[in-house]
C-alpha cells in the first residue's frame, strides 16, 4: 500500500516509513562511538570536578554524564540505594484507564493494555529511570508494521489495513545527546549534519525521561550531580584509611646482624625482611635474627576514616532515598517496611507519576495516534503506589455503618482489600441462610387453632417480624398492593369496557359484588394488622 503521510505532534507531515529506521544507532567511526569517552573517575581532583560539573552546565555534558556511570560502577553504597529507588518504581503494579466508558475508547485501552504486558515494557521502564542519575534518559521505539491490525476482542470482524506495534526498545546512551543552546530543555542528538547543535529528535521514535528532581535544567536535576563531591570525599577517606592501615596495622620488622656482617650478609637480612610479610618465611644466616615490633599507636586514626565514610554513605542515602533508616539499620518503623517503603513515600509517588506522565506522552500517545488515529482524550498508564491500610478496621468500620445506612459499592471493597472480581460461575461466599417467616395459611392455620403449644410456636415463629418497626410494616403491605387490589378491581374494568353511558355502568355496579374476589386483600390486611399490633405491644413492653 502507498506510504500515507501523516502529521506529527508538531502538525508536520511525517511519513510511517521512517518510524522503521534507527536514528541514534551507536556506529564504529561516527560520533556516536561508546569506546571513546574514557574514565573521569580515576583521578578524581577537587579542581577537575569543579570543571567537570562547570562543563555540563554550559552544555558540554559528556565528562558529567562518564562520571556519573563511573560513580555508579565504583561506589557500593551509591549504586545500592539507586538501585532501590529504581526498582521501587519499576516494580510498581501498572494500570490503563480509559478516556470514557464509550466502545471506542474501551478498544483503545485494551490495545495499550495488550502493549504494557509485554516483558519489554518493564525493562524499558528500568532504563528510563536512569535519569534518576543523569538527569535524563532516552529510549528509541523500534517499530514495526503488521498487516494484521488490533483485532479487539469484542468484535469478530477484521479491519482492512496495517497495524503498527512496538516490538522492542532500545536504551540509547546520554552521550550521544545534547541539550539545545537557548531553552537548554529540549534534547537533540548528536549527529555529523550539524557537530555543533545536533538534529532534532524525529517524532513518535524516543521516549524521553526528564524527571523533575530539581527546578531549573534537567542536566543539573541528576542525582549523580548531588552526590559527586561525597564520592570524591569517600574516594580519598577509603585511599587513607588503607595507608594507615598499611603502617599501623602490621607489625614492624627490624633486622638485627652482627659489626662482622658484610655487605652480602646485609643485604640478604634485607630481602629477608622484605619477603616475610607475604611468604612468612625467610632464611638467614645464624648470626642474624629478625624482631617483630608492636605497630606505632594511632589512638582514634582507624575510627576516623571509618566515621567519614559512614557520614559520607548516610548523606547519599538521604540524597537518593529520602531517610537513612532502612540502609543504616537504625530502629524504627522504616526499617521493618517492604521493599518499596524504603524509599520515602513521597518521592515514590513523585517518582511513579512523572513516569506515568513520559509514557503517556511519548509511547501512548503515540501508539494511539498511529493506530487509531488522533484522539480528544486519550487512555492513562498509570503506576500505582499500592498504601498500606488496616484492612480489619476497613471492614470492622464498614460492618458498623452500613446498617445504618452507608452506602459502599463491592467493587470499591474488593479495591480496597485486593480481592480480584469473582469470575462467572466461581463458588461465592454468602451469608448463611437465615429462617423465613411462616406464609400466610400457615399462619392462619396456627391462628386457628387455640391450643398454648400453637399459639407459642407461632408467636417464635413471627418474633423477627414483630420486632421490625410499622414503617417497615408499612412498606411491606404496599409492596404488593396492585396485586391485591387486581381481583377486586378487574370486574370494574370489564363492566366499563361493556357499557357505553354513566347510567349503564351504575346499573351494573350492583351486580358486581359476588365477582369481586377480596379473599387475598383481606388475608393480607389481617395478617399486617396482626404483625403491626404485636409490634406495637413489643415497644410498650
Amino acid at each position: 500500500m502507498a506510504d500515507a503521510t501523516i502529521l506529527d505532534h508538531n502538525g508536520q507531515p511525517f511519513k510511517k516509513a521512517e518510524l522503521s529506521r534507527q536514528v541514534a544507532a551507536p556506529s564504529m567511526t561516527g560520533i556516536r562511538n561508546i569506546w571513546n569517552f574514557g574514565t573521569q573517575a580515576e583521578w578524581l581532583s577537587p579542581e577537575r570536578l569543579a570543571a567537570i560539573l562547570r562543563d555540563a552546565a554550559e552544555g558540554d555534558a559528556d565528562a558529567y554524564l562518564t562520571l556519573a556511570e563511573e560513580i555508579e560502577e565504583r561506589d557500593p553504597h551509591y549504586a545500592s540505594v539507586l538501585g532501590t529507588r529504581k526498582r521501587a518504581v519499576s516494580g510498581l503494579p501498572t494500570m490503563v484507564e480509559a478516556a470514557t466508558d464509550d466502545a471506542r475508547d474501551q478498544e483503545i485501552a485494551d490495545a495499550v493494555r495488550v502493549l504494557i504486558r509485554r516483558p519489554e515494557f518493564h525493562d524499558m521502564a528500568d532504563d528510563l529511570l536512569d535519569a534518576l542519575g543523569k538527569g535524563f534518559s532516552a529510549v528509541e521505539m523500534n517499530w514495526d508494521t503488521k498487516h494484521q491490525p488490533w483485532e479487539p476482542r469484542t468484535r469478530n470482524e477484521k479491519v482492512d489495513g496495517e497495524w503498527q506495534e512496538v516490538e522492542g526498545y532500545e536504551h540509547r546512551d546520554p552521550r550521544f545527546f545534547r541539550f539545545d543552546r537557548i531553552t537548554g530543555k529540549q534534547l537533540r542528538i548528536k549527529d555529523e549534519a550539524n557537530m555543533l547543535n545536533g538534529l532534532p529528535l524525529p517524532p513518535h521514535k524516543f521516549i524521553v525521561h526528564k524527571p523533575r528532581l530539581k527546578t531549573g535544567l534537567p542536566i543539573r536535576g541528576g542525582l549523580a550531580r548531588l552526590v559527586a563531591v561525597s564520592y570524591m570525599c569517600k574516594s580519598y577517606s577509603l585511599t587513607d584509611w588503607l595507608a594507615f592501615a598499611e603502617v599501623f596495622g602490621m607489625p614492624l620488622r627490624v633486622g638485627r646482624y652482627n659489626p662482622n656482617a658484610t655487605q652480602s650478609d646485609i643485604n640478604t637480612l634485607v630481602n629477608a625482611i622484605a619477603n616475610i610479610g607475604t611468604d612468612a618465611a625467610a632464611a638467614i644466616p645464624d648470626t642474624m635474627r629478625i624482631d617483630f615490633e608492636s605497630p606505632g599507636n594511632s589512638t582514634g586514626g582507624a575510627d576516623l576514616f571509618k566515621n567519614l565514610a559512614e557520614w559520607l554513605d548516610k548523606q547519599v542515602s538521604k540524597a537518593v532515598l529520602g531517610q537513612t533508616a532502612t540502609t543504616e539499620g537504625t530502629p524504627g518503623r522504616l526499617g521493618n517496611e517492604d521493599a518499596q517503603d524504603e524509599v520515602r513515600n513521597d518521592i515514590l509517588k513523585a517518582d511513579a507519576r512523572q513516569l506515568s506522565n513520559t509514557i503517556n506522552k511519548h509511547l501512548v500517545r503515540s501508539f494511539v495516534d498511529l493506530n487509531f488515529g488522533p484522539q480528544e482524550q486519550y487512555p492513562r498508564v498509570e503506576f500505582q503506589v499500592v498504601e498500606s491500610e488496616d484492612t480489619t478496621a476497613l471492614v470492622q468500620n464498614v460492618k458498623e455503618l452500613v446498617p445504618l445506612g452507608l452506602k459502599v459499592e463491592a467493587s470499591v471493597m474488593r479495591d480496597r482489600l485486593g480481592l480480584p472480581d469473582p469470575e462467572e460461575g466461581a463458588e461465592l461466599l454468602a451469608m448463611p441462610q437465615q429462617s423465613q417467616p411462616p406464609t400466610t395459611s400457615a399462619l392462619n392455620s396456627q391462628q386457628s387453632c387455640q391450643c398454648g403449644h400453637c399459639h407459642g410456636t407461632a408467636m417464635n415463629r413471627e418474633q423477627p417480624a414483630v420486632e421490625r418497626s410499622l414503617d417497615e410494616l408499612e412498606q411491606d403491605g404496599l409492596a404488593s398492593w396492585q396485586q391485591q387490589m387486581d381481583p377486586v378491581l378487574q370486574p370494574i374494568r370489564d363492566l366499563l369496557e361493556l357499557v357505553d353511558t354513566a347510567e349503564d355502568f351504575a346499573a351494573g355496579l350492583q351486580d358486581l359484588l359476588d365477582e369481586m374476589d377480596d379473599s387475598d386483600l383481606v388475608s393480607k390486611l389481617a395478617r399486617q394488622l396482626y404483625l403491626a399490633n404485636g409490634a406495637g405491644e413489643g415497644a410498650n413492653d
